[in-house]
């Protein structure tokens, strides 16, 4: 476990964690708003997966994405991440199911991330949204994340919105 909230777990994510990580990456609802909008076929999440999941055990390893769970039940909401962002700076990150969205989940999960952040020694955070993504960067304001400027995402050629947050 990595940190708790009131009601969930963040944890290392699993490979038993296939199906509900396949049901959100296989969402294009959810994936319009990453930087690989395109939705994921079932063998490439399984790869993907499998992927974040050696990254765990990989020696100076900064890149941290970590499962959503929802203490009742055990269901898997989405993830959330710890990632460099550039030479200088860190980036938070989270995606959650579509059936979770709008029940205060992201919020709580970021809450406790910035807390954990903190405490492991992270001074600032940045977060970037697409400019369509209202509830992300609402989720982010509610937070405590300040808007820094907008840009054309290279990648992508969408509107992208960057913050940050000095903890």
């Amino acid at each position: 476990m990595i940190y708790t909230t009131k009601r969930l777990i963040i944890r290392k994510l699993k490979a038993t964690d296939i199906v509900s990580f396949h049901e959100m990456q296989a969402n294009p609802n959810v994936m319009k708003y990453t930087d690989c909008p395109e939705v994921k076929t079932y063998d490439e999440d399984v790869k993907d997966l499998k992927n974040l999941i050696n990254l765990y055990a990989k020696k100076d390893n900064k890149f941290w994405v970590w499962a959503v769970v929802r203490k009742e039940d055990n269901a898997l909401l989405g993830i959330i991440a710890l990632i460099p962002y550039d030479k200088d700076n860190d980036e938070v990150g989270f995606r959650f199911l579509e059936k979770y969205w709008n029940n205060g989940y992201g919020f709580e999960a970021l809450q406790g991330l910035l807390i954990y952040a903190k405490k492991i020694g992270y001074k600032k955070l940045l977060a970037e949204v697409y400019a369509k993504n209202i509830g992300s960067e609402i989720i982010l304001r509610k937070a405590g994340f300040t808007f820094v400027k907008e840009y054309i995402c290279k990648e992508t050629k969408l509107i992208d919105r960057l913050f940050k947050l000095e903890l």
